[in-house]
């Protein structure tokens, strides 16, 4: 019953994709298709020509700069400081920097980054460092500084995106939840240290996850 009626669901959608008007609405069809996966649970085979057909309908993404503006190598074994109540970008960001950027990065917690003059500032308010650029998110900026092309990465991205900013760029739901996690852990005054361990643990079961 569950795998006909999810059937059901994305033949309807298959159908919307095949109309005149569908390029025009990517953004809504591709939700639509997030809701319909959300309670598939039973893997129908329909998602992938859902997928294949909406993949159609989209323009190239924008590819992540290929060359990096930095060096690895100018950023080993740092402490990188960020603001106090770390949410879904800075977690997902801490998480980046530690396992592409950094190995050995260490991680600090400041209002005001001239309490730690020889650390790396991300996600800071006018310091310089790595931080939002144009419609981009930190983690984006620091994909791009760094020429971070992991596919699955590009796609954590995205869903940091949508989380961290809320405009619906990208349409991808997942990392709402997380940041929500993170804000009710927040409330429950867990400390800014097991904030990041704990939201980078969950980034890397995102990462993980993504087939």
């Amino acid at each position: 019953m569950f795998i006909e009626a999810r059937a059901e669901d994305y033949e309807s959608l298959l159908r919307e994709l095949k109309k005149k008007q569908a390029a025009s609405n990517v953004l809504r069809l591709r939700r639509r298709l997030q809701e319909i996966v959300e309670i598939d649970f039973f893997g129908s085979p329909l998602r992938s020509r859902v997928e294949t057909a909406l993949a159609s309908l989209e323009p190239p993404s924008r590819a992540l700069k290929p060359t990096a503006k930095h060096g690895k190598q100018e950023f080993v074994r740092r402490t990188w400081v960020t603001r106090p109540r770390p949410g879904i970008d800075r977690v997902s960001s801490a998480w980046l920097i530690r396992n592409h950027i950094d190995p050995e990065a260490t991680f600090a917690f400041a209002k005001d980054v001239r309490q730690l003059p020889n650390a790396v500032p991300f996600d800071m308010f006018n310091v310089g460092g790595f931080t939002h650029q144009g419609d981009n998110c930190t983690f984006e900026t620091l994909c791009a500084e760094f020429g971070i092309n992991d596919r699955k990465i590009k796609v954590i991205s995205e869903m940091i995106h949508d989380a961290d900013l809320n405009d619906e760029k990208y349409g991808h739901a997942e990392a709402l939840g997380l940041d929500r996690v993170l804000s009710g852990w927040a409330k429950q005054n867990v400390a800014d240290e097991e904030l990041l361990r704990r939201g980078m643990e969950l980034i890397e079961g995102l990462y993980r996850g993504i087939k």
